[in-house]
């Protein structure tokens, strides 16, 4: 069976709601054995039945990725049981602003989760992976190469998350290690309808509308369309693939202007 995962070890941050949890599912779904990071564990407990009443295999870890000792607990955890195979580094946050509306907090608080959080779980992984290769993902986005307005701290981050991926391509193709990212425009999620619903209260039709044809091709992406993608760079049929960044946004990076 083409893009099988069977008995693969994945670890997937975030992997609770939105395109996390579709990574989470369609992983297991392809054989899979998923360990699922997360700060809210409510979140991922359904993620996990989910997965469990479909016939996979899940479990659920509390985690803050920005804590390195505690990452590296966890990772050490799953790691004694069976090699860590994956690595999705989909944990992230979001921030709203120019320079100017970006305070210091601000700042920190988007480095500390997009950025050291992903380095964290990166240099805890590296090691174990070292002894037999493995698959890395990172979460990038299309503001990791194009500006985007209001996004500054936002764009910063992956920015970072882009170029970390090309340095782990480059310092450990040797051992087997493969290190891509995916750089998704707009994602229908419940974050989105959150962010519409508390910004444009009686206008979230409007504006889901608006948001929908920043990309050309008219419409929001799918959580399960970024999941397909991931799967395939995981997958043995992607073994040639590393130290690339796919867009997947319905043209927004290459048709607009």
């Amino acid at each position: 069976m083409k893009f099988s995962l069977k008995n693969k070890i994945a670890v997937i941050t975030g992997g609770g709601s939105g395109i996390g949890k579709a990574i989470s599912k369609t992983l297991a779904e392809q054989g899979a054995q998923v360990h699922i990071l997360e700060l809210n564990v409510d979140n991922a407990e359904l993620t996990k039945k989910e997965i469990s009443d479909s016939g996979g295999v899940a479990f659920v870890y509390q985690c803050d990725v920005t804590d390195q000792t505690h990452v590296k607990t966890v990772i050490t955890s799953i790691q004694e049981k069976k090699a860590i195979d994956i690595l999705i580094n989909n944990a992230g946050i979001a921030h709203v602003g120019n320079v100017e509306k970006t305070t210091e907090d601000d700042l920190d608080r988007i480095y500390r989760v997009n950025v050291k959080g992903v380095y964290n779980c990166i240099f805890s992984v590296i090691p174990f992976m070292k002894k037999k290769g493995g698959v890395i993902i990172n979460m990038a986005s299309v503001a990791s190469t194009v500006g985007v307005s209001d996004r500054f701290a936002y764009s910063m981050s992956k920015g970072a998350v882009l170029t970390m991926t090309y340095s782990i391509a480059k310092d450990y193709v040797t051992e087997g290690i493969r290190c891509n990212c995916i750089s998704p425009a707009r994602v229908h999620t419940p974050f989105v309808d959150g962010f519409i619903k508390n910004n444009y209260p009686g206008e979230e039709e409007q504006m889901f509308e608006k948001l929908s044809k920043t990309q050309p091709i008219g419409r929001m992406g799918l959580p399960e369309e970024v999941a397909n993608l991931a799967l395939y760079l995981c997958s043995d049929e992607a073994s040639f693939i590393t130290g690339t960044d796919f867009p997947i946004d319905g043209g927004f990076i290459k048709l607009n202007g």
